[in-house]
């Protein structure tokens, strides 16, 4: 359907093609999207976005995976010599366009490193140039001082409006403002929003009147001192003031949050000299040195200086560490607080299966499992689990340094990381309880045989969190290890301490035992997405019926296409209502035939809940194109559209053709082939694979 956050989407994109450190655009869609080539090229004609300067191409797939590689490559390679034969030019400061952020603040934000920021902002104005302060809810309590110094009535009621506006959205689901503060920032002395609201204002100097109020990812035409409507979530907004038209980041951070955008160079501002200390290959400014004695004035001078230099082409700490991050204001799903009530007070599922219909005898068949604490998988990884965005590109550098040396050789298929988007910056309702309990779906998942949790530092989920929360639950926290960016001292020395620990893991990982054993100790994720014959949902009632019956673990997603037809569930289930059994991303506590929730019709989120409750193997009936897999949980995926097996046969595992009463055989085989390592999913071998976590009906960012 039509996401709500339609309009911030389409600004976003469009502000990214256009933007000036672009040199090429290549625009890649399915055809089918809410947000397709096609929308975003009129959004770009529709509101005047310069993109005829810029090198640029609409792809839409419609071959296979491995082609459609090669057609971009090639797209690609001829923008190359283009690209490489820009120079240099002197311009102007007046060229300057500051987005102003702060993450992982401390009580010290408010008095060294957002002043720091709002002086250098301030020069850069009196150049000519343009300075964009954004996350609304984090003004909060701090409106009086924004509007003290503002151009006129207008603007400060234009400013008023998007705070109000924040506030009610928050209450459509079940949020306030208040639940914007990180663990971070209340260790640090933010113990509210009016507290952190009165720091992150210092974001704009005395001197500098507020001059513009835009909504997200709106493009700033003018000079001057601009707020820009976004939520608190420093990713988020940092993609909307790149929309806008930023060509500069200041990120101010207390905790020292090590964030970094692809192409747009980030000037990284630490408020304390001991913090600056600890993570002095991460930051580039110490205005902690504020603190002891520099005046503001000398500092300002020499960011300023950095600045010029960082605009000029040499690199910030962060384009020299090489990794970034983007996450654009994601979508919300309640439009008004009409259904609140009910979906507080809705009762979660039972997590008892549901009975299936005696018929056929149980499977007479074996895979090759792998010994694990008294039970079998189907296969053995190392996983390398972020707590929040911000760690998730440093878990999979991680995980791939892990997988070059070889640390797991023998003992472990491979490492695996699994970025998402969440961790900190949302609320509402069950959001947090969502991304927990998919979390430590995927942490005790039989396919898991060692973890390790990866915290950037600030993250409302970090780590000592989850070491509370898997206690609670009764498992040792002593069975995963457990890193922090920010605590280890930066990226080099999180990575040595995270290849330590695999190197010790790994050691104590008894050698393979391999044995013959039956289905019960599967668990699979089967689903259907698009129109399904009778004769291929009955073939898929057929492989459930017999897992099941055998001992397996089967999860049905509710989202599932096949649910609907009588073919499906009449000779496996009857009459008998179907109702989800398992919330998103619950673990399958009992074998069994579940069905789970699906709060949202994004495939990926559902293959992301698919692999919490447990499931070792992914199967999917598609029609049209195919999906993405999941990163760690391998994903078949099968048809019986015969136009889908023309144009896309190279990727697909089993097309279903012949006679249909065969079909069901066919399945089973290739599950157990999977199960026992013989054959790898055509798009998961090829690296064609996603995760993210879903946010739920009541989610929210902030």
């Amino acid at each position: 359907g039509e996401p709500n956050n339609v309009e911030f989407l389409l600004r976003t994109l469009a502000g990214f093609m256009a933007h000036p450190n672009v040199g090429a655009v290549l625009a890649v869609d399915e055809g089918d999207e809410a947000v397709n080539n096609q929308r975003v090229q009129r959004f770009l004609a529709e509101h005047g976005y310069p993109l005829a300067a810029v090198p640029h191409h609409f792809l839409s797939l419609g071959e296979g995976f491995q082609a459609s590689l090669t057609r971009g490559e090639a797209i690609i390679a001829e923008w190359v010599p283009l690209v490489d034969a820009a120079t240099r030019t002197e311009e102007p400061l007046s060229e300057l366009k500051i987005a102003l952020q702060c993450g992982g603040s401390d009580a010290f934000s408010g008095v060294s490193g957002n002043p720091l920021a709002a002086w250098v902002a301030r020069e850069v104005i009196r150049y000519g140039g343009s300075a964009n302060l954004a996350e609304t809810d984090e003004l909060i309590g701090a409106e009086e001082y924004v509007l003290r110094n503002v151009r006129d009535l207008a603007t400060a009621r234009q400013f008023l409006g998007t705070i109000e506006r924040f506030r009610e959205r928050l209450g459509w689901h079940g949020a306030t403002a208040e639940g914007n503060p990180s663990g971070g920032n209340n260790l640090r002395g933010l113990y509210n929003i009016a507290i952190k609201s009165l720091g992150a204002a210092m974001k704009r100097d005395p001197q500098v009147r507020l001059d513009y109020v835009i909504g997200y990812g709106e493009r700033m035409k003018r000079p001057g001192y601009y707020f820009m409507d976004s939520p608190g979530n420093d990713l988020e907004s940092i993609a909307g003031q790149v929309a806008s038209g930023c060509n500069m980041i200041f990120f101010v951070t207390g905790n020292g949050s090590i964030t970094n955008f692809p192409f747009v160079p980030t000037i990284k501002i630490v408020t304390t000299t001991g913090r600056y200390e600890l993570l002095s290959r991460e930051m580039d400014v110490n205005a902690g040195a504020y603190l002891d004695g520099t005046p503001m004035d000398e500092l300002g001078g020499e960011m300023l200086d950095l600045t010029v230099e960082v605009a000029s082409g040499a690199r910030s700490v962060g384009e020299r560490a090489g990794h970034s991050q983007v996450s654009i204001w994601r979508n919300w799903q309640q439009r008004d607080g009409g259904n609140l009530d009910r979906l507080r007070q809705a009762r979660p599922p039972s997590g008892e299966p549901l009975p299936v219909r005696s018929g056929s005898a149980p499977a007479d068949v074996t895979f090759d499992g792998l010994a694990r604490d008294g039970s079998y998988a189907a296969d053995r990884i190392g996983l390398i689990m972020p707590t929040s965005l911000c760690a998730g590109q440093i878990a999979r550098k991680i995980a791939d340094q892990l997988n070059r040396k070889e640390i797991g050789r023998g003992r472990l298929s491979r490492f695996v990381a699994l970025p998402h988007t969440e961790g900190c910056g949302s609320a509402g309702g069950a959001n947090e309880g969502i991304v927990t309990r998919t979390v430590l779906g995927h942490l005790t998942n039989p396919l898991v045989a060692m973890a390790l949790l990866l915290e950037h530092g600030c993250e409302k989920t970090h780590n000592d969190y989850y070491r509370h929360t898997v206690a609670d639950l009764g498992v040792d926290p002593l069975r995963f290890g457990w890193a922090s960016v920010q605590a280890d001292g930066g990226i080099e020395s999180v990575t040595r301490k995270a290849e330590e620990w695999a190197t010790a893991a790994v050691a104590h990982l008894p050698e393979p035992r391999h044995a013959a054993v039956g289905p019960k100790y599967l668990s699979l994720g089967i689903s259907s997405l698009g129109p399904i014959t009778d004769e291929a949902a009955a073939a898929l009632a057929w492989l459930i019926g017999t897992l099941v019956r055998s001992g397996a673990t089967v999860v049905i997603p509710e989202s599932a296409t096949f649910l609907a037809q009588s073919a499906f569930r009449q000779p496996l289930l009857g009459d008998q209502p179907v109702a989800p059994t398992l919330a998103y991303g619950q673990a399958a506590g009992i074998s069994g035939l579940h069905v789970m929730e699906t709060p949202t019709d994004h495939w990926v989120e559902t293959a992301t809940g698919l692999a919490a409750t447990g499931a070792q193997i992914l199967l999917a009936h598609i029609a049209g194109h195919p999906v993405l897999g999941h990163r760690m949980v391998p994903l078949l995926q099968v048809t019986s559209d015969q136009a889908a097996a023309r144009r896309y046969g190279a990727d697909l595992d089993l097309t279903l053709e012949g006679a249909p009463v065969h079909w069901g055989d066919q399945l089973l085989d290739l599950v157990i082939r999977v199960a026992s390592r013989t054959y790898v999913p055509r798009l998961h071998g090829q690296g064609n694979t996603d995760f993210q976590l879903t946010r739920g009906p009541l989610g929210v960012s902030t």
